[in-house]
């Protein structure tokens, strides 16, 4: 009997996962060769199957019968599409279908530029700047700010951390476990900011750290990625990037886009309003140039004495 798979009928692989109880020794065994290695049974020879499954060319045709297929080598063409379908399912659920398997690679950049032109664009016509403008005037007038983003949220919050310490801003960035950050909560006083960076928008560490603020007094601020969100109405400041959260990576890819140019706008409107006060600190590494000139010696020596 040639079974032909339908989208109604079972898939080579299931049917042989069905059958299994039912087999005997022999069979069972050709069963758990296949199922043990489904991608190397798609593009096994017969007798390498059988050698797998310690028995003979003649014994797996008679399994490819019995589990309905003409032969073996129905039987492979049917596991090995089995493994196509899989794979091509894996790649949807993890990356998505704006990108396949077999694009080329001009292709692939210029997705993904696209991915991020857009997503810049379509956060540049939603982000409400004058929560920024809040933001930014909270973080700077703070005495402590306390910044928070676990796996891809902590990309753009580990540079916004890097900025704002390098202009001078009291900053500590929290990537610790669930006791540690209950410990740098209990820290909290009305003169500090919280920033959270959660793209979904409910996240329990990113909400406490929220409750807890707001319990010492302390300014909130929520970069998210999805309106109304638990997060959203649990901050002061609620930073919506303009780009809402995704369940693939090519969507997550356009979040982040939408991500750094919020916290690149946060860091940039603080810097502005530091250098601005002759009170605060502005730190230069030297990015900025030495305005006394490279060769200049300084109050401890000649420069090359440094």
């Amino acid at each position: 009997m040639s079974t032909t798979s339908t989208a109604s009928s079972p898939s080579a692989l299931q049917r042989i996962r069905e059958a299994v109880a039912q087999l005997n020794p022999t069979n069972r065994r050709i069963a758990e060769a296949i199922l043990a290695d489904p991608l190397g049974a798609g593009d096994a020879s017969i007798t390498a199957l059988a050698a797998a499954a310690e028995t003979s060319p003649a014994a797996v045709s008679r399994f490819s019968r019995r589990i309905g297929y003409a032969g073996f080598p129905a039987l492979r063409s049917a596991i090995a599409l089995d493994n196509g379908r899989a794979a091509q399912s894996g790649w949807e659920r993890d990356i998505g279908t704006a990108i396949t398997p077999s694009d080329a690679p001009r292709d692939v950049l210029d997705i993904l530029a696209g991915t991020a032109a857009r997503a810049l664009r379509d956060a540049a016509a939603v982000i409400d700047l004058p929560q920024v403008e809040r933001a930014a005037e909270a973080i700077t007038r703070a005495e402590r700010v306390h910044l928070h983003g676990e796996w891809g949220d902590s990309i753009a919050v580990r540079e916004l951390y890097l900025r704002l310490l390098r202009i001078g801003v009291a900053v500590w960035c929290h990537e610790t476990g669930p006791r540690t950050l209950d410990l740098v909560a209990g820290t909290f006083t009305e003169r500090d900011v919280i920033l959270v960076l959660n793209r979904s928008g409910d996240d329990t560490t990113a909400l406490h750290l929220v409750e807890a603020g707001q319990r010492a007094g302390a300014t909130t601020i929520a970069v998210h990625g999805v309106p109304g969100s638990l997060l959203e109405q649990a901050a002061d400041v609620p930073l919506y990037t303009g780009v809402r959260n995704g369940t693939v990576w090519t969507q997550h890819f356009a979040g982040r886009a939408s991500d750094t140019l919020v916290t690149s706008m946060l860091w940039l409107l603080v810097a502005q309003r530091r250098s601005a006060d002759p009170t605060m600190r502005f730190v230069d590494d030297g990015t900025l140039g030495n305005l006394a000139g490279d060769d200049a010696p300084d109050d401890d020596g000649p420069a090359d004495a440094r």
